[in-house]
């Protein structure tokens, strides 16, 4: 029997402006599926209904595959797939696999010689990257930080040790309402050389985009920084 493809669908980082960060092809591929392994079921419901699936909502088999998923769940959420049945995996914002429990699926599909197939859209990471004017050539991508401010100081010391020894970007990311604590610790224990991009709601209508040092951002008046309170943010360090 032959067997599906994973199709690992992006989506939009926020508002629904699907016109501007998917190309109409992705689009098209995800309106005909109808068997989809989702982070969350009620956003992958909106945007489905958004980009009208040519079967009803309502009929569609949505999966979740979240932080709270087992690895004993996962082969079952493979079986449609076996059964040679497409499947669409979606996160809950941009590309799934990146920074997201997708991973685990598709490196399963894989073991089971199940053709994994990457389509393109938004990735916050890459986007932030591309547009922080920072080391393109070398980075990494850390996910979060810790939440223990006093933990928090010592990885961000930490952190930029690494990048000065490699020039090396360092790509990071804290829970939208501790952003701004992460900020101020960062412009607080920082270098004041040590260059720092802020990229916040990518793609969006308010998306802010700024790399200065951390000597030029120290200099704004506090009314300048930006709120990043609640608002999905990615911070890129370079010493």
């Amino acid at each position: 029997m032959k067997l599906g493809t994973l199709y690992l669908i992006p989506v939009t980082l926020g508002d629904d402006n699907i016109a501007r960060v998917l190309p109409p092809e992705v689009v098209s591929i995800a309106q005909q599926l109808d068997t989809f392994v989702v982070e969350n079921e009620k956003t992958a419901r909106h945007f489905l209904s958004t980009i009208k699936t040519d079967k009803p909502v309502r009929e569609l088999q949505l999966f979740t595959l979240n932080e709270h998923t087992t690895d004993q769940e996962l082969p079952g959420l493979l079986k449609p797939l076996l059964a040679g049945v497409d499947i669409g995996l979606m996160s809950e914002a941009g590309c799934p696999g990146i920074a997201d429990p997708g991973a685990k699926l598709a490196e399963l599909a894989h073991a089971k010689n199940i053709k994994v197939a990457p389509l393109v859209g938004p990735s916050s990471i890459l986007l932030g990257l591309m547009a922080s004017g920072l080391n393109g050539q070398r980075f990494a991508f850390l996910g979060y930080i810790p939440a223990d401010k006093a933990a928090r100081i010592q990885r961000l010391k930490e952190i930029e040790k690494i990048s000065n020894k490699h020039n090396e970007t360092q790509i990071f990311i804290e829970t939208p309402y501790r952003n701004q604590h992460l900020l101020e610790d960062i412009l607080t224990h920082c270098h004041h050389a040590t260059k720092l991009c802020i990229a916040c709601n990518i793609s969006l209508e308010d998306e802010f985009i700024v790399s200065k040092s951390v000597a030029e951002w120290n200099r704004l008046d506090k009314s300048a920084l930006p709120n990043l309170h609640k608002k999905p943010t990615v911070f890129l360090l370079l010493a």
